[in-house]
């Protein structure tokens, strides 16, 4: 079992952010800002759940790999720590999941 984390990796996204865009894809992203890496981020997500839904383990696992690379460059785009989704999943993980769902406020 692999010992990388998603800490692991956005330390190693906010390192490429900061590289120059020549260097790096991640520069690259993050010199086209926010809108354009959530479109990224949209087009992994659906390709992971194409993959999923056609069954393709090897697809779904470098799918789901574009979708949390991407995520995490967009999280650094939007200036938002890893540390602060972490700390909102420690804190839903609390409760069930249907209590959690529960208790936030109605749209």
């Amino acid at each position: 079992m692999s010992s990388f984390t998603l800490a692991d990796l956005a330390a190693i996204v906010a390192a490429r952010a900061q590289s120059g865009a020549a260097e790096s894809y991640t520069a690259k992203l993050m010199a086209k800002g926010p809108p354009r890496i959530a479109k990224k981020f949209g087009e992994e997500a659906v390709e992971a759940v194409i993959a999923a839904v056609e069954g393709d383990r090897a697809a779904l696992v470098a799918e789901t790999a574009d979708v949390l690379y991407h995520l995490v460059v967009l999280l650094e785009a939007a200036g938002v720590p890893l540390d602060a989704v972490m700390a909102e999943l420690e804190r839903r993980t609390r409760q069930s999941g249907l209590a959690e769902k529960a208790s936030r406020p109605a749209d």
